[in-house]
C-alpha cells in the first residue's frame, strides 16, 4: 500500500512568522513530508525533548501537527531572526545534544547581512546557498559548491 507514517521524512519548521510557517508547511506537505511547525526556538527544543531551564511559556497552541517526541525528526528548518533565540542559538543547542546532533539544520534568512554570513562561514560550520536566503550547515549531507 502506501508509505507508513513512521517511514515518512519528518521536518520540524521553526519560524516566528505564521505566514512563513504556513508556507513552509504547505510546500513540504505537498511533497509528501510530515511537517511539524513551532513558533520559537524554545518550542522547538520542547518538541525535541530539550527543555530550557528558564522556559516558562508552554502554550500548546503554538505547536502544530504531530506533537510527539517519539516521532523522529529528519530535518530542522529554522528562521535565523526570531525573538528570544536565534536560529543559530537553536542550532548550537541541538548540536550540544548527543541524541540530536546528527539532525541536519537549515537556517533561513531574508536578510542579507554579509558580516553575519562571513562570521559563521569562518567557523567552517556551513555552506552558503544564495546567501541572502539560506544558510545550510555541512552535516546536511547535500553536495553544493559555495
Amino acid at each position: 500500500m502506501g508509505i507508513e507514517a513512521e517511514a515518512r521524512f519528518h521536518v520540524l519548521a521553526v519560524d516566528d512568522s505564521i505566514i512563513d510557517r504556513k508556507l513552509i508547511e504547505r510546500l513540504l506537505k505537498n511533497s509528501s513530508y510530515d511537517v511539524t511547525t513551532v513558533d520559537s526556538g524554545s518550542k522547538a527544543l520542547e518538541f525535541l525533548g530539550l527543555h530550557e531551564d528558564n522556559q516558562r511559556n508552554t502554550n500548546p497552541a503554538s505547536v502544530s501537527s504531530h506533537h510527539n517526541q517519539e516521532m523522529e525528526v529528519n530535518l530542522i528548518i529554522t528562521d535565523y531572526c526570531m525573538p528570544g533565540m536565534t536560529g543559530y542559538d537553536l542550532l548550537k543547542k541541538i548540536k550540544e545534544s548527543s541524541s540530536l546532533k546528527d539532525i541536519p539544520v537549515v537556517i533561513m534568512s531574508s536578510e542579507n547581512v554579509p558580516s553575519r554570513i562571513n562570521r559563521y562561514k569562518k567557523k567552517e560550520q556551513l555552506k552558503i546557498f544564495h546567501s541572502s536566503l539560506l544558510i545550510c550547515f555541512k552535516n546536511l549531507g547535500v553536495e553544493v559548491d559555495s
